[in-house]
């Protein structure tokens, strides 16, 4: 089972660092597209901002979408981003692809059945992404900061907030417990998948329910 689901995940990375490469292969050919005079007014905008004064010209127009762009690119960490990035990516994954990998194994060809015991897998991870939109609008909230040390919603709370500062708005404890608590999820999320599919693997015809799942995740006799 953990061989399945670390291959399909180096699928999904891979598709990621495509998409990486890809755009900013496309950032770089855009900038051969953008007339001289707006990068010179963009030039005079980081002048200006490097000397303590407030740009030349007004944050509009091309010129003004470019200096927020890029201001806003050189103040942030991307290597930590990154980093993080990563590390949700894949332990979200591997968090949330034992649980499915558990009730793949525990299902027939019923897909009213298979629904059914993915909806409480499933829910978790709606709610997350409408927790999402509650982190950026206020990243240093206790909403946001609890829902991105949870394991069910870290992996996406955490990098609505990562963004905002490391360690101004999300300070280093609340990142690294975030991670510790990832890492413990995934593992007991992975023993409790092994348990099941071992025996759900096994039961084919028998329909199956959490009670049911449960009583092979935790009887001493699979």
């Amino acid at each position: 089972m953990m061989g399945k689901i670390t291959g399909i995940g180096a699928v999904g990375l891979t598709q990621f660092l495509l998409w990486v490469v890809l755009l900013g292969g496309l950032a770089i050919l855009a900038q051969g597209f953008i007339p001289h005079d707006t990068w010179k007014d963009v030039e005079q905008m980081q002048q200006a901002n490097a000397m303590g004064n407030a740009p030349i010209m007004k944050a509009g127009g091309a010129a003004g979408q470019i200096y927020k762009i890029t201001t806003a690119v050189h103040s942030a960490n991307l290597g930590l981003i990154l980093f993080c990035f990563l590390f949700y990516f894949i332990g979200g994954y591997l968090f949330y692809s034992a649980l499915f990998a558990a009730v793949g194994s525990a299902v027939n060809e019923d897909p009213q059945e298979a629904q059914s015991l993915m909806m409480p897998i499933t829910l978790p991870v709606i709610f997350s992404f409408f927790l999402m939109s509650v982190a950026v609008q206020d990243p240093a909230g206790s909403l946001a900061t609890w829902a991105s040390i949870i394991p069910f919603s870290s992996p996406i709370v955490m990098m609505a907030r990562i963004p905002f500062g490391v360690p101004g708005t999300v300070p280093w404890w609340q990142l690294g417990l975030s991670m510790l608590f990832l890492i413990l999820g995934f593992l007991g999320t992975t023993w409790l998948a092994g348990k099941i599919y071992r025996t759900g693997i096994l039961m084919y015809g028998k329909k199956a329910t959490w009670k049911t799942m449960w009583k092979w995740a935790f009887s001493r006799y699979h």
